[in-house]
C-alpha cells in the first residue's frame, strides 16, 4: 500500500523529484525469506528504491529490518522471490562503527581503496576527502579509542562514501548514540546524500529519524515482515533542522506510529 501526504493539510514545499522512468537501483519482487531454523522472516516483500531515493524502513523488533539489508547487499539470499541490484558499488554502513582498532582513521578509511587495488597516492587523497566531507579534518591520525561514538561513526560513513557508492544500505547507525550527536550525524547524514546522490535504504527504529531523513517511509509488520505503508514525504531538501517541530512533520510522524502500532 503506497500513501502520499497530501501537501494541502499544511504548507510543505515539493518532494524532491525522482525519474520514475529510470530502472531502480535497488527492487525486491515478493521476497520471502525463510532461516533454517524455520524462522520465517519476511513474507511477499516488494519494494523499489531508485536514483536519489532515500528510503527509510521502519517495524518492530524481529520484523526482519536488517535483513532487507542482508539480502540487498548479497549477505544471503532470499528463499523465494527476487532481489534485483543495478548498482556497480554498494556501500554498507553497520549498528556498530566496525573499525579497526590497530589503524589511525585516515588508514581505516583507505581500507577500501586498499582491498580494491588502489593505488597508494590515490586512496590516500580520497580517504583524505572522505574525512573532510564527514568534518574530521584534523583527526586523520587518530586511532579509534581516541574518538567519540560520534567520530568513529563519522569515519565508517567516510569508508562507505570513498567507495562512491550508487547504493547505500544503513542498519541503524546512529542507534547508539547520544540524543544531541544523533541529531548531528541526522542532519551531516541528509547533507552527504544531497552531494553525492546515492540511493540509500536506512533501517530505524526512530519514526522522527525517518521522516526527518527520507523522502519515503515503509512500514513493516511483525514477523513475518511485511510492507503495510509506504509513505511518500512532501519536502524537498536540503532540510532545517527546525522541521521536527512543524504541525506537518508531527501529523506524518503521528501516521507512521499509528500503522507502526497496528501491525505489530
Amino acid at each position: 500500500m503506497s500513501t502520499t501526504i497530501d501537501p494541502t493539510v499544511a504548507p510543505a514545499t515539493a518532494a524532491t523529484a525522482v525519474d520514475t522512468t529510470t530502472a531502480p537501483t535497488l527492487a525486491f519482487t515478493d521476497v520471502a525469506k525463510v532461516f533454517a531454523t524455520g524462522t520465517r522472516a519476511l513474507e511477499g516483500v516488494s519494494i523499489d528504491v531508485r536514483p536519489g531515493e532515500f528510503v527509510s524502513v521502519v517495524g518492530p523488533s524481529g520484523c526482519g529490518k536488517s535483513t532487507l539489508l542482508r539480502l540487498a547487499a548479497g549477505l544471503d539470499d532470499a528463499t523465494e522471490g527476487v532481489v534485483d541490484v543495478r548498482a556497480d558499488t554498494t556501500s554498507f554502513v553497520f549498528q556498530e562503527a566496525t573499525l579497526l582498532e590497530w589503524r589511525t582513521a585516515q588508514r581505516n578509511v583507505e581500507l577500501v581503496g586498499e582491498l580494491a587495488g588502489v593505488g597508494t597516492a590515490e586512496r590516500r587523497r580520497r580517504a583524505a576527502e572522505a574525512l573532510e566531507l564527514v568534518g574530521l579534518k584534523g583527526f586523520e591520525n587518530q586511532h579509534p579509542r581516541a574518538l567519540s561514538g560520534g567520530m568513529r561513526m563519522r569515519v565508517s560513513i567516510a569508508r562507505a562514501l570513498v567507495a562512491e557508492p550508487q547504493l547505500a544500505l544503513f542498519d541503524e547507525p546512529f542507534g547508539a548514540l547520544d540524543e544531541i550527536t544523533r541529531l548531528k550525524m541526522q542532519t551531516e547524514l541528509q547533507r552527504l546524500f544531497q552531494l553525492k546522490g546515492f540511493a540509500a535504504m536506512f533501517i530505524t527504529h526512530s519514526i522522527s529519524e525517518a521522516v526527518y531523513l527520507s523522502s519515503r517511509v515503509l512500514v513493516m509488520s511483525g514477523r513475518p515482515g511485511r510492507i503495510v505503508d509506504d509513505i511518500e514525504l512532501p519536502w524537498s531538501y536540503p532540510r532545517s533542522p527546525e522541521l521536527r517541530y512543524e504541525p506537518e512533520f508531527g501529523r506524518i510522524v503521528g501516521h507512521l506510529s499509528h500503522a507502526l502500532e497496528a501491525h505489530s
